[in-house]
């Protein structure tokens, strides 16, 4: 009898610390189902149900969270959750922080390894800061990977930035992958796939007068400012950090939460619309955000962008999920 083809069965994730949907929208993308958001914020929320609309959503605290609620929620079993998805707050690792050793943001990715030991599944992403491999947070970080790996998982570490992956900004983030030990798999995360491509090309078709207004403070700096440059350097007390003019014929610099003074355009005086906004985090134009532009910056800031997670997930059903079927 002939070989008869069947249809792969869509990968499943679940979305921790979801926010407004960057990380799900590149699983998306690469072909998953998502069976189950996880989100505190009230805006973050919002958005990400106007833009997934069939895509459950747990709005509220996830150490409230059971395994077995989040299993019931979601419609599966103990180990049948192909990849549980997690980018916990980060502001305590972060280098433009106080780095403490014991901030108390810092503990939230206990809870996300609280649901990894209850759920079994078997792959797990985990998105971070680079600051939390740095210095003295070094030490953080390797209690992390421990913590993981005593889930029962072979778990690797690894910083990959989003402009090599179809996103033009720069935008360092250190990725854990981990993989159940009984699948017999290594952890592995994506090659480069792009080179660094320019905002110029990606947002100069859009009205050239579309973004907010620089304030009274800005407008005295931003004809000072060379391309890529930020305002700190001139301000008397190193103070604007965030006010940053686009170099056209580069990648953005990362996209921070919202500020009284971030990223400028780089021929017009004036702050960053939100369309181009979400261009430069690789977010379609109509791709829905509920709220202001300060709602904005904070969504698109705290994001995976999309199609930097696309990658990951297109590498982890490829490399590992896949390779787990055909042993």
């Amino acid at each position: 009898m002939p070989e008869v083809w069947l249809p792969m069965v869509k990968p499943t994730v679940i979305s921790t610390f979801a926010g407004c949907g960057g990380s799900s929208l590149g699983y998306q993308m690469a072909g998953f189902k998502e069976l189950l958001a996880v989100e505190w914020d009230d805006n973050a929320v919002q958005t990400f149900k106007l833009n997934f609309p069939d895509v459950p959503v747990y709005h509220g605290d996830i150490g409230k969270l059971t395994g077995e609620k989040c299993m019931e929620l979601a419609g599966i079993k103990r180990g049948e959750l192909d990849v549980l998805d997690g980018s916990p707050p980060c502001q305590g690792f972060s280098t433009a922080g106080k780095r403490k050793f014991d901030d108390p943001r810092n503990s939230l990715f206990k809870e996300y390894a609280r649901l990894i030991q209850e759920l079994q599944p078997k792959v797990f992403v985990m998105e971070n800061v680079t600051g939390m491999i740095k210095g003295v947070m070094k030490q953080a970080y390797l209690q992390i990977i421990k913590t993981l790996r005593e889930c029962g998982y072979k778990a690797k570490g690894q910083v990959l930035n989003a402009m090599y992956y179809n996103v033009p900004q720069s935008r360092e983030r250190v990725i854990i992958i981990g993989v159940r030990e009984d699948l017999g798999i290594e952890p592995s995360h994506p090659k480069p796939q792009t080179k660094p491509i320019s905002v110029k090309s990606k947002i100069n078709h859009l009205e050239k007068n579309g973004g907010p207004k620089l304030t009274d403070v800005s407008k005295k700096y931003w004809p000072m400012l060379k391309y890529g440059e930020s305002a700190s350097k001139y301000h008397p007390k190193g103070h604007l950090f965030g006010m940053v003019k686009l170099n056209p014929g580069k990648p953005s610099p990362t996209l921070l939460k919202s500020c009284g003074n971030p990223i400028c355009h780089y021929s017009m005086p004036r702050f960053l619309s939100a369309t181009e906004l979400k261009i430069i985090a690789s977010f379609p134009e109509s791709f829905k955000i509920k709220g202001s532009i300060g709602n904005i910056r904070d969504r698109i800031g705290n994001s995976v962008p999309p199609n930097m997670m696309k990658a990951i997930a297109e590498n982890i059903k490829t490399n590992i999920l896949e390779c787990s079927i055909s042993k």
